[in-house]
């Protein structure tokens, strides 16, 4: 009852609840307004009939057209105005403004080698068109004389990133979705704490919505004062406005030029199962090493760059070989890409990574995935590639975090299964991972979920991996957890006629939830 008060007095639910009643009088009033006057009423109904037609020549997703058009339809009087007001909106022309001008600044500080390209041309197209397309569309360059060690748990990569902490010696930055005060994130804070005193460059950026409930909203203040410098990524305002969409829902974290971190994981108890609410939490981590880790670093600066008040000095961060090859072996196997992905412009990163490995595959693709809500694209490519022999298993969690997200996701389980692609729920627990692995030789792994929020909304970042050893370590920890799965069959997936009907009407909104 406490925990329940605690939600319902926090100032997140107390200006949504005013907005929404504000929301609810203002259509009131307007419904109101329209039925003295039949002109107004035919009007606005004319209006909502052009933005429909405007909605189709759109080019965004069809699966966002659908929605967009069924509210319409729902409510022809303000529909369209409601569309005009929130619908067609991309993120503030500021905060594109900003972010493309860090972009172009950063971007002579990133170093191509055009030899992996031509190598790659030669001895496997498939890769070389992947990185191709990374490079020029995310625009970081991918590196070989880097390594790459994968965790397949939260616990096992806690204790790498802990170790790394304690050994910097010249600046630790950290990009997170959630940080919660526990013993996850009290231990790397205790850490810190420390690093500042020995003269350590510390900076803290993470999500205001994703720590809106576990932080208090002066948390930043506190850091301040240890000497961390920190900053809230796009502080939640009461306003009705899509800019609530773009999260930034990635996780990095880089120490000096010897590591960086990303993965599924947070700084929360649940991530090192020190705190179960959702049976075992499943998640992952990788631990990047070599040239790799200054286009991480790289990653974070953009972020910081474009939305802190101080800047830092790109100069300060110029790439040295001799700096990052000394902290991997010699002649390391395979190549790692790290790439990141943004709301701000027309190009689906995250998902087109996700679709060139599935209409690629040649023998099997595997996935973890938190979330299963995808677009027709995603659901035709893997379907296609089940029906050409490919073997496609997803896993899906067994116990969810949120409910009815899970029931949203499981309303693509039918199609997925009559279409040839094999659908496990992980009965221990919840499935954090975001994983796909490839044919021995492709693998990707990062923060973007199989949803639209990852794919279209939030800003996410992932590493693409090509012929390197943690490969096929992701397959084991695949295959090592299907052993706890449940395959879920044309017969589980059917449900009474009242969750179809609550399904039908998930799917329809999915893109606007």
């Amino acid at each position: 009852m406490r925990k329940i008060f605690k939600y319902l007095t926090h100032r997140m639910a107390i200006v949504s609840l005013l907005i929404l009643l504000q929301i609810g009088w203002v259509a009131f009033l307007f419904i109101r307004f329209t039925s003295y006057s039949r002109m107004i009423s035919v009007a606005f109904r004319i209006l909502s009939l052009l933005v429909v037609l405007y909605i189709i020549r759109r080019y965004d997703n069809p699966a966002v057209k659908l929605a967009w058009i069924v509210v319409i339809l729902l409510f022809p009087l303000f529909g369209g105005l409601l569309y005009l007001y929130i619908g067609g909106k991309k993120p503030t022309r500021n905060m594109r403004r900003k972010l493309e001008a860090t972009l172009q600044e950063s971007a002579r500080y990133l170093v191509f080698d055009p030899k992996i390209q031509e190598e790659l041309n030669k001895t496997d197209t498939v890769a070389a068109g992947q990185v191709y397309y990374l490079e020029k569309q995310s625009g970081f360059p991918a590196c070989r004389d880097s390594e790459i060690v994968y965790f397949p748990s939260g616990e096992e990569c806690f204790e790498s990133m802990l170790e790394d902490l304690k050994k910097a010696e010249r600046y630790i930055f950290l990009e997170y979705f959630i940080i919660e005060e526990g013993i996850m994130w009290n231990s790397i804070l205790k850490i810190l704490t420390q690093k500042v005193k020995e003269g350590v460059d510390v900076r803290v950026m993470y999500d205001d919505v994703g720590s809106i409930f576990v932080l208090p909203s002066n948390y930043d203040r506190s850091l301040r004062e240890k000497g961390i410098k920190c900053v809230v990524f796009n502080r939640y305002i009461p306003l009705l406005s899509t800019v609530f969409n773009n999260r930034d829902h990635r996780k990095i974290l880089v120490i000096d030029d010897k590591a960086a971190y990303t993965g599924g994981i947070n700084f929360a108890d649940e991530y090192i199962n020190e705190k179960q609410r959702f049976g075992y939490w499943k998640d992952n981590g990788v631990r990047l090493s070599g040239k790799a880790v200054h286009s991480m670093t790289m990653m974070f600066l953009q972020m910081w760059n474009t939305f802190a008040a101080d800047k830092l000095d790109y100069n300060r961060f110029l790439y040295r070989e001799e700096a990052y090859t000394r902290n991997v072996k010699k002649d390391a196997p395979g190549i790692i890409l790290p790439y990141s992905d943004n709301p701000l412009d027309s190009e689906g990163v995250g998902e087109n990574v996700y679709l060139n490995l599935i209409n690629s595959a040649v023998h099997y693709i595997y996935f973890f995935t938190p979330y299963l809500i995808i677009d027709n694209e995603l659901i035709t490519s893997l379907t296609l590639a089940a029906k050409r022999g490919v073997d496609v298993r997803i896993i899906t969690p067994g116990i969810p975090d949120k409910k009815m997200v899970f029931l949203e996701t499981q309303s693509y389980y039918e199609q997925l299964v009559e279409g040839g692609v094999l659908i496990f729920q992980y009965r221990p627990g919840f499935v954090h991972s975001k994983v796909a692995v490839c044919d021995d030789r492709f693998a990707t792994v990062g923060t973007i979920n199989l949803d639209y929020r990852s794919l279209y909304f939030h800003f996410e970042n992932g590493v693409y991996l090509y012929e390197c050893p943690a490969v096929m370590d992701i397959k084991e920890d695949i295959l090592t957890a299907l052993k706890d799965c449940t395959n879920i069959t044309k017969e589980l997936c059917r449900k009474n006629m009242f969750f179809q009907l609550v399904q039908g009407i998930l799917r329809i909104f999915a893109p606007l939830l």
